[in-house]
């Protein structure tokens, strides 16, 4: 008896030596995995465009995930600036971050969506996502840089309210303090149209409207109605000036930590989303327009005019950035 239990004790000893370094392991990554929150920030309010897109997708990133990572949105700009948050992301503050215009600052390629009316509709925007010359032109460096566009969205096609005057034409913005979002070409843009443009956080840019600091500002419709503009803006110009894609940015320091398997079903899923996203931009633009204008003032635009007032823009844009003329062609190429 005395050999058998030494020898069944050799075995369960044996058996215990191999299982608690499993089972250990297996506590580890499960551990791991429960401890992986992904943060997905964005500057934008609740109901907004933004929102809406990040919250069904982060709904949809945790079921398929089944608990190995749990995403959470921030919005309102609880995790920093459009401008901190461009930078924070490449080390892991946060995780994941939604910009828009900011891009152009961090690969100058991007500033093709700030040419005025290259974007037509939300078909050819599309188009120049889905095309590999873009892609290649746009995502393919990004890695290098500490970051990885993992999807196209949408913040929308833009327009501008002021508390002077209703704009018609470029020189009613003669003078205007506007608002615009960081990145040059925008800036550029609005002093080619006479207007003195300045960029300003997202978050301050209703009190900047409220107390006079600004005049103006432009975005799309979305952000307008979210951000309440409407409540401190007299007039709605339809300019359509810009069509603004969000893009979803992971920095790549933490994606390369990622599980292959979860790489691709996040992947996967954040890509699917920008066809929600351009479809929801589209419900937003017709049901808005009758809530912003009342109390808003709204008129059409000259848009001829704009289009003859932004040569200048598309020239120095082609001048500035190399392979900047065949991007815009590839652009116009794809409507």
């Amino acid at each position: 008896m005395r050999v058998r239990r030494s020898v069944g004790g050799g075995v369960w000893f044996g058996i215990l030596a191999i299982m608690v370094p499993l089972l250990v392991g297996a506590t580890g990554e499960a551990a791991w995995a429960a401890a992986t929150v992904i943060r997905l920030g964005h500057v934008a309010f609740p109901n907004s465009l933004f929102d809406i897109v990040a919250t069904k997708y982060a709904k949809e990133v945790n079921e398929a995930l089944k608990g190995r990572v749990e995403m959470r949105v921030f919005s309102s700009s609880q995790l920093g600036t459009d401008e901190q948050m461009i930078k924070g992301v490449k080390v892991g503050a946060p995780e994941m971050f939604i910009p828009s215009t900011i891009m152009s600052t961090v690969e100058q390629k991007y500033g093709v969506f700030e040419m005025p009316y290259i974007i037509v509709n939300r078909a050819h925007m599309k188009k120049v996502a889905e095309n590999p010359q873009v892609q290649n032109a746009l995502f393919d460096g990004l890695p290098a840089k500490g970051v990885r566009v993992l999807g196209v969205w949408e913040n929308g096609f833009r327009h501008i309210t002021n508390n002077v005057r209703p704009i018609v034409k470029p020189e009613d913005l003669k003078g205007i303090k506007l608002r615009v979002p960081g990145g040059v070409w925008r800036v550029k843009m609005f002093k080619a149209y006479g207007a003195n443009p300045s960029p300003m956080p997202f978050a301050e840019v209703y009190s900047g409207l409220q107390s006079g600091v600004m005049d103006g500002q432009e975005n799309p419709f979305p952000q307008i109605w979210s951000a309440k503009f409407h409540e401190v803006q007299k007039y709605l110009s339809l300019t359509g000036h810009v069509y603004s894609p969000a893009y979803v940015l992971v920095g790549e320091e933490f994606w390369q930590k990622l599980p292959k398997d979860v790489q691709a079903t996040i992947a996967k899923i954040t890509w699917e989303m920008g066809d929600f996203a351009r479809a929801e931009g589209e419900r937003l633009d017709k049901e808005l327009m009758g809530k912003l204008a009342p109390p808003m003032k709204a008129n059409e635009v000259d848009k001829e005019a704009f289009i003859k007032a932004s040569a200048a823009i598309y020239e120095e844009f082609g001048a500035q950035v190399p392979g900047g003329v065949e991007l815009i062609k590839l652009f116009q190429s794809l409507r």
